[in-house]
């Protein structure tokens, strides 16, 4: 997997901010090297977050944000102010494009006061500084620029990638669990569900991150997993599965034998696991027409038996007896107001960065909704939540 095909979830979001026509879209285009954002002279030109996955040397893989001006006006300008600070929530860093003939503006300083609040590592780049007689001394976080000449946008790359230094994720999918010549096993049900031809990210991370530590991954159908385990004559170091397949696995693999599904493994991985431990203990306290969001963070065409609307309900109904409302949500719709929701069940958000996922536990955590995930929920589901945990976080949690 070269650098053009790394996840959006694995990439740096880089979000450019700023007041109409202060230069934001052609600061993006010097930076990024490209047409990426449309440039005009009339204010408000950017309506909508423009997203784009691409490399940004010496950064590498990124995805640039370009955001509406911050102080458009009237209602549809109230609305694109909205939508550009919630952009702030899936950001790993924030640039701040500023007019410097007109200087920091109150606007301009509340946006980076959301910055520090939000604990954003972030830049403030002078643009225009063609048009001073003379460039002041920089203050603490900003850099002088001119997209117009290209004066210090090589500077201001530099002193982004120094930014990003140090913030990335070194958490690793699997890795930290397993030891070099370690077999995994990996078992992958191949049915409708499935893509054509293909795994699916979780799948190829936990792959690569085995491989990295220097264990051994196998794959295997859950139809296969049987006889796989009687040929190894050894029992495996973990056994990881797709969680549909839970309940299946479970009476396969031998108790001694470590397990835990993909879901799981990317709730860690993304920093709810804890959070999706105790989001899923109150689904005995449910009542008759609850609303639980079902949300997604990727966008696909849903089949006959589609995990999030069709198998997942039908299991919850069964293990609990009782009839609930299940409405769904995908891609970047996750909804703000979560106040319907008497559950928030999420996917393992394998194309969200962790600072999107951490966003959207909060907000439910923040407005008092429990929030969980697939595979929490199917493991406690089928009863085996306890032993799929275990080696994945510290036997504290009540469950």
């Amino acid at each position: 997997m070269g650098m053009n095909d790394t996840p959006s979830g694995e990439r740096c979001h880089i979000g450019f901010f700023g007041r109409r026509n202060a230069g934001k879209s052609s600061v993006v285009n010097a930076v990024t090297g490209q047409d990426l954002a449309i440039v005009s002279a009339t204010k408000g030109t950017t309506t909508d977050p423009v997203r784009k996955a691409m490399e940004l040397l010496p950064l590498g893989p990124v995805v640039i944000i370009d955001t509406p001006g911050f102080d458009d006006e009237g209602a549809l300008g109230e609305l694109r102010v909205a939508r550009a600070r919630r952009e702030l929530n899936r950001c790993d860093l924030a640039v701040l494009v500023v007019d410097a003939a007109e200087g920091m503006t109150a606007a301009d300083r509340e946006m980076e006061a959301l910055f520090r609040e939000k604990k954003l590592p972030y830049l403030i780049l002078m643009n225009k500084c063609d048009l001073l007689g003379q460039i002041p001394e920089a203050g603490e976080h900003e850099r002088y620029v001119s997209a117009k000449n290209g004066t210090g946008i090589y500077e201001a790359k530099e002193a982004i990638a120094a930014l990003y230094a140090g913030h990335e994720n070194a958490k690793r999918v699997v890795g930290d669990l397993l030891k070099p010549l370690d077999i995994v096993v990996l078992v992958i049900p191949i049915d409708k569900a499935a893509p054509k031809g293909r795994l699916i990210l979780p799948q190829q991370q936990v792959i690569r991150d085995a491989l990295e530590a220097g264990a051994c991954p196998l794959t295997v159908r859950d139809t296969e997993l049987a006889d796989l385990l009687e040929k190894l004559g050894q029992d495996p170091a973990l056994v990881i599965t797709d969680s549909q397949v839970f309940g299946k696995v479970a009476k396969i693999v031998p108790r001694r034998v470590p397990m835990t599904s993909f879901s799981i493994l990317m709730a860690r991985y993304k920093g709810f696991l804890d959070e999706a431990l105790r989001g899923v203990s109150v689904i005995p306290k449910l009542r008759d027409g609850d609303r639980i969001l079902i949300a997604e963070g990727c966008t696909h065409h849903r089949q006959c038996g589609d995990i999030g609307t069709v198998k997942l309900p039908g299991w919850i109904r069964e293990y609990t007896g009782k009839d609930f409302i299940f409405e769904t949500s995908s891609g970047q719709g996750f909804p703000e107001d979560l106040s319907p929701y008497a559950l928030v069940l999420h996917c393992g958000g394998c194309v969200l960065n962790e600072k999107e996922m951490r966003w959207r536990m909060m907000s439910a955590m923040d407005q008092g909704i429990p929030f969980t995930n697939y595979g929490t929920t199917i493991a406690y589901l089928k009863g085996i939540l306890k032993r799929s945990i275990e080696i994945c976080t510290p036997a504290d949690i009540s469950l």
